[in-house]
């Protein structure tokens, strides 16, 4: 066996996740090497949908005009049973400039990735397998056998598995996916049909005896269908048994011709822990769940997001262990609440006595009709309101604010001119986001971070990076900055790290100090 080479982080599996994180650490200047172990992308379809949470992640890396362009947009949810539409709820009410969500192929979301990988500089290595995988306290050493067969050692700081339900990383930890291990099975349809349908929202079909179909459409006369298929049921994956389905639990939708069909048994499951020393699992790698909700390859990109300006800063020697920690304390929660509503979710669809299907269809009728369930069911299907107010490296707010708190997304401001999220997302680092007084006194400098870009919003200072002008205080308002102002941090990720008062310096140093501080 051969020693081949050395990278800050080892990233093995290119699919979305393993492709957005490289784009992260690519972005960063952190190097890498991302393996997988297919000659070719995969021609398949997969997963479709990328919401709106995961839209603003994409304008940060860069790809996200591309991402939607190839996608169709979807600003609604339906729900139907026994030929009655039983519900409409509106996404395009969520918190986001992406207030809806995109179907597009996984292989155009792999195409755009890969676009940007490679305008960053990226590359692929196709045809390297993972065989072996040990490390000490220093480094990681991973044995991968390449197209010809041969096998060599690849070194480096980090390895992130983002190599699917079937990881091979994984496996070398020596852990493993717990949870429900009675498989569902699903039937998959990428096809061209004709749906009497409206087709700016996804479609979810409950039935009398059948488990639950899901119609998403995409664009132009392209549709995803999803079927649960039922114990003991028929899973010969043609467009004729698709089409029985169809005619069974959504009449009027018509298949013509398919581009992809195929039968597949999915779990509900995670591991316990993200991280092994200096091994970290992300994606399908790290959990499994329903395809229902389209939600499993949005986590898995979001774990990406969340783990790469980490990773970027341990290779720099910057974060303390509590930071690299914090990703698992940060995204395994996540991933366990969508396991969690898609296992409801099913239970609620499948139930197969008469009095308990119309207490769910008065149920979900009644949902629809009221404004608050409509908003959370929104926010829950665009993923908008994930925040990290529990972990350990966000701060306490220090007496009580409106506005977002440390820990929820930093929110755009509308009407504001440049967009504020916009102007955040074009930096790769934290960002001080300074709210004038309303006197307009703009605050004096006194916060000094590598890496760290100063915006002064609704004031007029030499010595920021930024000056946004805010003449209606509109920043102030959202942010429930009141007329004293306040200081700002946002992560990386666009999530708030510390909200406190202008003057407080020491509280914005002490954040720091607890993320970067080597111990």
């Amino acid at each position: 066996m051969t020693s081949d080479g050395y990278a800050d982080v080892l990233v093995v599996g290119a699919g979305p996740v393993g492709l957005l994180l490289a784009c992260e650490l690519a972005r960063r200047g952190t190097s890498f090497r991302l393996v997988d172990k297919l000659a070719a992308p995969t021609n398949e379809s997969r997963a479709i949908v990328v919401h709106a949470r995961s839209l603003e992640m994409m304008e940060r890396v860069g790809t996200v005009d591309a991402l939607i362009a190839s996608g169709r947009r979807a600003t609604a949810a339906e729900f139907h049973a026994d030929g009655e539409r039983l519900g409409r709820i509106e996404l395009d009410t969520v918190d986001s400039p992406y207030a809806y969500s995109v179907s597009t192929a996984q292989t155009e979301t792999e195409r755009v990735l890969t676009e940007r990988l490679i305008e960053l500089g990226g590359t692929i290595d196709r045809g390297f397998e993972l065989v072996g995988l040990e490390q000490d306290q220093r480094e990681v050493r991973a044995a991968l056998r390449g197209p010809d067969g041969s096998e060599q050692t690849f070194r480096s700081a980090f390895v992130a598995g983002t190599d699917g339900s079937q990881s091979t990383v994984r496996a070398q930890v020596g852990t493993s996916l717990e949870g429900s291990f009675k498989g569902e099975r699903f039937l998959l349809g990428d096809v061209d049909a004709d749906y009497d349908y409206s087709g700016d929202a996804f479609h979810m079909f409950f039935s009398a005896g059948a488990p639950p179909l899901v119609l998403f459409p995409m664009l132009g006369e392209r549709a995803r269908l999803i079927a649960q298929l039922g114990d003991g049921a028929d899973e010969h994956a043609t467009l004729e048994h698709l089409q029985a389905i169809c005619d069974e639990r959504a009449p009027g939708v018509r298949l013509r011709s398919s581009h992809w069909i195929t039968v597949f048994e999915i779990h509900h499951a995670q591991v316990p822990q993200y991280r092994h020393g200096r091994v970290f699992l992300a994606g399908d790698a790290a959990h499994v769940h329903s395809p229902a909700g389209g939600q499993g390859m949005n986590t898995g990109m979001q774990d990406a997001f969340n783990l790469g300006w980490k990773l970027a800063a341990a290779v720099a020697g910057r974060a303390a262990p509590r930071l690299l920690d914090s990703y698992h304390a940060e995204r395994h929660p996540v991933a366990a609440r969508v396991i969690t509503n898609s296992t409801r979710l099913t239970k609620a669809a499948t139930v197969e006595h008469q009095l308990e299907r119309r207490l769910r269809n008065l149920a979900l009728h009644v949902a629809a009709g009221l404004a608050p369930v409509r908003r959370k069911l929104a926010e829950q299907t665009e993923e908008t309101d994930i925040a990290y107010s529990d972990s350990s490296v966000v701060a306490s707010s220090k007496g009580r604010h409106g506005g977002p708190q440390p820990g929820d997304a930093a929110p755009d401001v509308p009407g504001l001119e440049p967009a504020l999220h916009s102007v955040l997302a074009a930096n790769s680092d934290h960002t001080a986001l300074y709210i004038a007084g309303s006197d307009g006194t703009p605050p004096r400098l006194s916060l000094e971070q590598p890496g760290l870009r100063h915006l002064l919003v609704g004031g007029a200072s030499d010595g920021f990076d930024d000056v946004l002008p805010d003449p209606e205080r509109l920043v102030a308002e959202r942010y429930g900055a009141g007329s004293e102002g306040a200081l700002v941090i946002v992560r990386p990720d666009g999530y708030i790290g510390l909200r406190t008062s202008l003057a407080d310096a020491g509280a914005a140093r002490a954040y720091f100090d607890q993320i970067y501080a080597a111990r």
